[in-house]
């Protein structure tokens, strides 16, 4: 499923603040800026000195390691997802 996200071009991308996007993936602000600054794929750009994330390259992102995938599932917006096992009973 993450394959959708990430070579998709959107026609009106959602940009996030640093610290919408802890928010969202159940993480700490430091975690993304070290992900900005060691150039991991997450799409961004600078505007009047602050950073603006992608959503999709986020999700892509925080699906990269288990420990960031378990943070986004029990902390983050992927906590509001159906389970696997849920949508089948």
């Amino acid at each position: 499923m993450l394959e959708l996200f990430k070579n998709k071009v959107l026609k009106n991308p959602l940009w996030l603040s640093v610290s919408e996007a802890a928010k969202i993936g159940g993480i700490k602000d430091k975690t993304v800026r070290r992900a900005l600054k060691a150039e991991s794929g997450l799409k961004f750009k600078i505007i009047n000195n602050r950073y603006q994330i992608e959503l999709a390259s986020l999700v892509v992102y925080l699906h990269r390691s288990t420990k960031l995938k378990n943070k986004f599932f029990e902390h983050g917006l992927g906590q509001y997802w159906p389970k696997e096992n849920d949508h089948k009973k």
